[in-house]
């Protein structure tokens, strides 16, 4: 027996996420206390810093204060408007889907309230199939809404810290990184926190009517993964497609034609521009991180619920992917504190190290944890279940398949970073590239891309033989959750990046000194890198989760073995491998056409509006914010349709060995597409950043602004954006999403599926 009572196991696992929860409230205050509208009780403030600010550059700062405050107001009121429009649009699709999952599922058995015996626990009776038809879609929908919390609070927090970290900038980029890194923060460990809560409390609620029936229960909780990630889906496109068509109409007739600076406030594409980071990297990055963690933890409580845990009903051993998920917000808590309390950031030069530390320091103290919980939480021995037969495990098997899969996380993350910053030579090199136009750019663009994939593709490739060998398909489900563990800090530095950007976008708007600017934008190309690692660990663990999810349907659909010889697997490979690049194809066009009604408007405007450019007359920002929103509801959905009829229709007609061959088809190209279109585009972004910064001869030879070398980075740019913000992040969920889908569905597609072939 494990030396952690069940008792012990109730109260760990809710306590640490509210520590996690009350953590980020702490944090929020503490950055709720720069004050950003000109009220009386921070006047004495506001004149302090109005001296401070008057003897270095004689501005008058109430006024850049109440500006900032209107054009922080203004992104506010876009991202929500746009998100709560998106919702009404997600809650038709969630009630349509759960209904397919209450049929489907129920019919299996015609809906019959009969207990039935179990498949797994051979000789007892379980609940019948209408049960977990009822319950699978209740979990379908926690998952959905709390997936949507996620990424709504992200987003509030996000356009509350903004016009926040543009202030402290005034006092010194230390300031500022502290103001960005907290509010990230906040949003890390809420995410982290609630997605555990949740989880946990929906098992706890599940088990007053299954009892001792675990394996139905931990079947019906599956819906959890699959309603956390069909939200992401569409939050993930739809915001990608939102923020990419304004990015691009405002780059290309703002930079390239026009000749002015990036957020400048002539510029009528600038506010859904600035929307557009919220809609789509803060929300549509929660969602989908959410999504991966609630999969994972899914597919290995499924595993172990079919295995001797299950079985033996040994609740502590059972939670082990919940204790391992609390032991990282409290490893994540303490990481924090070296960024925001232990060292404090003097110049610009420390930002990203003090960044790269938080992943290291995490992956450390995480590595140390899991080896206390692993000791604590298991048996010493234990068998797992492992495609029919059980395979005997002892418990440092598992430490070693977490631990695996941590540090696949940091390889990834720090491969990522060598290949997207510039601080390295491959980015420098694509800069290099620009001095002969815009062509040799995007070929040395997509060259670094497809190299940028080698390394993370091996140290997935280990932590799957590593996690395979070790402990069968419960060691991959526990390898991904072992990568997903630190996701609190994860989520930090990631949300970290788009509150950077907003803060140089609204700098720039108020008119702020070159000063200012100069810090933000430091802040912001360090934001880009860890942007860049947060998609690599996305992607990464989004493989393993996928693959886990992968082994759980062929265990549920019954199927002994998947033979790539046999005709019905193959052409489901081969379709499988195709898919992700028909997702791409919809995903960038959409974000193309929408860029074009962009650039047109952004164009009519200058043409139209007398005193535009010379700053006399306003822009009309709010017809390319209608343009942005109206164009990605409009186009999220059929590539969301894409993904989400795939397995029912491949199951349903073709039968689950062809759908089991469509899953490993998609998860094996897509990654590799992912991975490539994040890091191109990134590496693009970054080296239009160092050319624009000229921090080094080799910079300064290519720049400044405007110069012929900085308008073929600006275009090399403008092409990696929807490949790194639309494309890239939205195929992981593509992989996961299909894998946890057919799990849902495989009772079904088991008993009813392969139509075509019956017939033939």
């Amino acid at each position: 027996m494990a030396l952690l009572s069940e008792g012990l196991t109730q109260v760990v696992i809710p306590v640490s996420a509210l520590i996690g929860i009350g953590f980020a409230l702490i944090q929020w205050l503490l950055v709720s206390k720069v004050k950003v509208s000109n009220d009386s009780s921070s006047n004495g403030y506001a004149e302090r810093l109005i001296e401070e600010e008057e003897a270095e550059e004689g501005v008058d700062n109430l006024e850049v204060s109440i500006k900032c405050a209107e054009i922080q107001n203004a992104i506010s009121v876009g991202a929500t408007s746009f998100l709560f429009t998106q919702y009404k649009y997600l809650s038709v699709f969630m009630g349509i889907f759960s209904a397919i999952i209450f049929l489907f599922l129920g019919s299996v058995k015609g809906f019959s309230t009969k207990s039935e015996p179990c498949t797994y626990n051979t000789g007892n009776m379980c609940k019948p199939a209408l049960a977990n038809a009822i319950f699978s879609t209740i979990a379908f929908l926690l998952g959905a809404l709390t997936s949507t919390l996620s990424g709504f609070l992200g987003m509030k927090i996000a356009t509350f810290a903004n016009a926040r970290t543009t202030l402290e900038a005034r006092k010194g980029v230390g300031k500022a990184f502290i103001a960005a890194f907290r509010s990230g923060a906040v949003m890390g460990f809420l995410l982290a926190a609630n997605g555990l809560l949740v989880l946990y409390v929906s098992i706890n609620l599940f088990k007053l009517y299954y009892g001792d029936d675990w394996e139905g229960l931990y079947e019906s909780i599956t819906g959890y993964g699959l309603g956390g990630s069909s939200m992401a889906l569409f939050g993930r496109v739809g915001g990608g497609i939102y923020t990419k068509a304004a990015d691009v109409g405002a780059d290309l007739v703002g930079k390239v034609e026009r000749n002015i600076p990036e957020d400048d406030p002539r510029n009528p594409a600038v506010i859904a521009d600035n929307v557009g980071d919220n809609v789509g990297d803060i929300a549509g990055m929660g969602s989908d991180l959410f999504g991966s963690y609630a999969e994972s933890s899914c597919a290995a409580l499924f595993v172990a619920s079919i295995s001797s845990f299950g079985i033996s009903h040994d609740y502590a051993a059972m939670s082990y992917p919940l204790i391992i998920s609390s032991m990282g917000i409290v490893v994540c808590l303490i990481t924090a504190l070296f960024a925001t309390d232990l060292f404090e950031i003097q110049s610009v030069s420390e930002i990203e190290p003090s960044l790269k530390r938080q992943l290291l320091i995490s992956t450390i103290l995480m590595t140390a944890g899991i080896a206390m919980v692993t000791f604590f939480a298991l048996p010493s021995e234990f068998t797992l279940f492992n495609f029919g037969s059980e395979k005997t495990v002892k418990n440092w098997h598992l430490f070693f398949c977490v631990a695996t899969g941590l540090w696949a996380g940091l390889v990834i993350g720090y491969t990522t970073e060598y290949y997207t910053s510039n601080a390295y030579s491959p980015v420098q090199d694509v800069a290099d590239a620009c001095r002969t136009g815009a062509a040799t750019n995007v070929i040395f663009g997509l060259a670094l891309g497809y190299k940028s994939v080698i390394i993370p593709i091996f140290a997935i490739a280990i932590a799957i033989y590593v996690s395979f060998s070790l402990a069968a398909m419960y060691g991959i489900a526990v390898a991904a959750l072992g990568m997903l563990s630190t996701i609190a800090t994860g989520l930090a530095i990631d949300a970290y990046g788009p509150i950077s950007d907003n803060a140089g976008g609204i700098a720039e708007m108020a008119g702020m000194s070159h000063k200012i600017r100069e810090r933000t934008d430091a802040l912001d190309a360090a934001g880009n890198t860890t942007a860049a690692i947060g998609k690599g660990f996305a992607i990464g663990s989004a493989a393993l989760v996928s693959l886990a999810l992968f082994g759980a349907f062929v265990s549920r659909a019954g199927i002994q073995t998947v033979d790539v010889l046999t005709p019905k697997v193959f052409i489901g490979l081969i379709v499988g491998a195709m898919l992700p690049y028909w997702f791409s194809a919809m995903t960038m066009k959409s974000v193309g056409s929408a860029a074009l009604k962009m650039v047109e408007e952004v164009r009519r405007q200058f043409n139209t509006i007398p005193g535009l450019m010379e700053g006399r007359a306003k822009p009309d920002y709010a017809t390319c914010v209608k343009i942005s929103t109206d164009a990605s509801l409009r186009e999220m959905i059929p590539p969301g349709a894409l993904v989400m009829l795939t397995p029912l229709i491949a199951g349903t007609l073709f039968g689950v060995e062809t759908l089991a061959g469509v899953l490993a088809g998609s998860l094996v190209s897509g990654v590799q597409v992912a991975i490539s279109a994040s890091n191109t585009g990134g590496a693009w972004d970054n080296a239009k950043k160092y050319i624009e910064a000229g921090g080094s001869e080799h910079a300064k030879s290519l720049g400044p602004k405007g110069s012929d070398a900085h308008k073929a980075a600006v275009i090399g740019d403008t092409v990696g954006d929807p490949l790194k913000d639309t494309s890239g992040p939205s195929l992981n969920i593509l992989i996961k999403l299909m894998a946890v889908e057919s799990l849902v569905f495989a009772p079904f597609f088991a008993t009813h599926g392969g139509l075509l072939f019956k017939l033939l």
